[in-house]
Parts: C-alpha cells; structure tokens; sequence
C-alpha cells in the first residue's frame, strides 16, 4: 500500500487530489498538512491532519507527498520532500520558474525518487477524443489549433491566485494545462509570444492572456479569460481535410465537487459531442470518450511500485516551464522568442511527429 501525505486541503487539493487519492486502488491517503482540521475530520474520517508541511514530509511512514498548496511554495516543498526521501507530486504550475524547474529535476534524478506534475487534464474526455481524431488524420494535417479556457467570473475575489504577487494570475493557473496539451500533440514549438491583461475593475494580477505558439507550418493560439459569457469553443482545431470543434469543459472537474467519483455511473462522460466538419459538407456528431482523471493515480503508483513509465516526466514539465516563462517575457518585449532549452530538455518531447502520447492510462 502506497502511503500519502497531501500538503494543503484549498480547492485544489479538496477538489481534486483527495477523492482521487481516496478512489485510487492500492494508495492510502493517511495526512493532511492543512489549517483545515475540523473541515478534513468532516469530510474524511480516518484521515490525520497535521498542522504544517514539514510534519507531513517528515513522517517516516509516508511514501508519496502531494504538493497541492499554493503556487509559491511548490518548488521548496517539494525539494524538501526529495531531501527526505518522498516520491512527489506537484500541482500545476511545476515551478514559477525555468531555473527553479531545472533543479528540481535534477535533485529527483540524483535522489532517485519520482517526481511528477498532477497534468490531469492530458485525460479530459476532448482532449483524449482530439487525440483519437487527429492520429487517424481525419482533418488532414493540422494548420491551426486554437484552444481555451473561458469563465465568466467578473468580481475579483481576494485570494492568492488574484493576487499581484509570485504565482498569482490566470497564465500561471490555466496556462500549465494549456500549454502542456499542445506539447503533447505537437511537441515543442519554434518560437512563442503572447500578452497578459487585467481587465476587470480592481483586477491585480493577469485575469486575460493570449499565447501564439509557432510550429511553421502550424499556428497554435491559446487563450483563458474570466469574462467570457456564453463560452467560445473549447477546441477548434482546423486542418487540410476539415476542421474539429468542441464547446463546453471536460465534466470531471464537476463531478467530483458534487461528489461523483470515478466508479460512479457516467463517470466522465461528456454529453455534448464534438463536430467534425470534413470539405464542405455538414457537420458529423462525434460522440467523445470518458474523461480519465482516474488513470493518474493509477499511473504514479505503478512507477513507484512497479517500475512502469513516469506518465507525466518532470523533463516534461521543464518544457511547459519554458513556455510559460518565455510568453510572459515575449509579452513584455513584443513579438517572438525561441525558448531557452538544450537539445537533452528538447528531447523529452515528440518532435513533430504529428501526435504525441499522453500516456499510458489504466
């Protein structure tokens, strides 16, 4: 049995690490590392909370630590998990820095424990269905891949990822997603740029970005905005044979805050189909595959207990770091930059081949 020990219970680690952790078989979530003892005693009996980090990471009977805490605190608290001899799991972003994600690799391969990024949604029920469409070459070769994550929460809220400070904004809250997607399809681009906004009333950090990921042939837009009503595609992906669109998010999200777990009934099921659009005819519906959130869990317990692949490499996450790093940099200077990265880093993505794996699921 794999022993957990999950560092904060906020939106992310309530929403997402501990009712997949809870449902993941052969894994134990026994810690908490949180200021919220009497909600975690509610929520889940059984569960121990401990008031801070360090008394989780220290524990000599926990395995695995998973940093779901805020965006600042990922790469100390999970060099410290590394010093103590803890496999680890990151939350996105990976790091709020290139530098940063370059030596946490760096530690984990010198101390021989896994480190990985909780890039949840290369299982999204679209994006596993985009796969399958554009390895079968349905819309011919990809010209323009355009993909987004729209919200319409016009009120600034006063919370960190709000906040003008290190790791706050929606680049580095939705873009890890976004940008890890597209180098799962595509590989790594030539060159990117971008530009960042506040554009609510009061807005302190970026709550608007645009990113333009340059392939040559291929022209990739990536975009995230809090006031959009309505929403735009999620995906509108366009190629020499036709074109393939998806409105509406991936339903997991969703289903685990109502409670819904992955042996529930219609567990990631998506009811709202994508069209295909093929030449100039109509629009074919393109039922999707269930979401998978489960599969990462599954996946970060057979690299540790049995050997099997690192579904999500922290190699990998150096490259989405370089993205990240390099849009926001791009937008201050204007126009495009090629991304810092050596041959070894580039290597950890598929090189242009069309579609990339995002992993094995189980």
């Amino acid at each position: 049995m794999l022993r957990v020990a999950l560092i904060g219970y906020g939106a992310a680690g309530r929403t997402f690490h501990a009712p997949l952790l809870r449902h993941a078989t052969g894994v134990e979530l026994a810690v908490v590392a949180t200021s919220r003892g009497d909600e975690l005693a509610l929520a889940l009996p059984g569960v121990e909370a401990v008031s801070s980090p360090q008394d989780a990471i220290s524990r000599p009977d926990i395995d695995l630590v998973v940093i779901a805490s805020p965006n600042a605190t990922h790469a100390p608290l999970a060099a410290a998990a590394l010093r103590a001899g803890k496999h680890v799991v990151v939350d996105k972003p990976f790091t709020l820095s290139l530098a940063d994600a370059r030596a946490l690799a760096a530690l984990a391969e010198a101390s021989g424990k896994l480190l990985t990024v909780f890039q949840n949604r290369r299982w999204d029920s679209d994006f596993l269905g985009l796969q399958a469409v554009l390895r079968a070459g349905r819309i011919g070769r990809v010209t323009h891949l355009e993909s987004r994550f729209d919200r319409f929460r016009p009120k600034v809220q006063d919370r960190w990822r709000e906040r003008a400070e290190e790791g706050g904004g929606i680049w580095f809250d939705l873009g890890p997603h976004l940008v890890d997607q597209v180098l799962c399809l595509f590989g790594l681009p030539q060159r990117v740029g971008g530009r960042l906004a506040n554009q609510r009333e009061g807005a302190r950090a970026d709550d608007w970005c645009e990113a333009w990921l340059d392939y040559g042939g291929l022209q990739v837009t990536l975009s995230a905005s809090v006031l959009v009503g309505g929403g735009m595609p999620r995906f509108a992906v366009h190629g020499t044979a036709g074109s393939w669109v998806k409105h509406g998010l991936d339903v997991q999200e969703d289903q685990l805050k109502a409670g819904i777990v992955p042996e529930s009934t219609d567990w990631g099921v998506d009811r709202q189909p994508a069209q295909l659009y093929l030449g100039e005819g109509n629009a074919l519906i393109e039922p999707l595959p269930a979401g998978q959130y489960q599969a990462f869990y599954a996946g970060v317990r057979d690299a540790i207990c049995a050997g099997a692949a690192n579904l999500v490499p922290a190699t990998q996450a150096i490259g989405v770091m370089a993205v990240l790093e390099t849009v926001v940099e791009a937008a201050r200077r204007g126009g495009l930059l090629p991304l810092p990265l050596t041959a070894a880093e580039c290597a950890a993505w598929p090189g242009g081949a069309g579609v990339g794996a995002p992993g094995r699921a189980s």
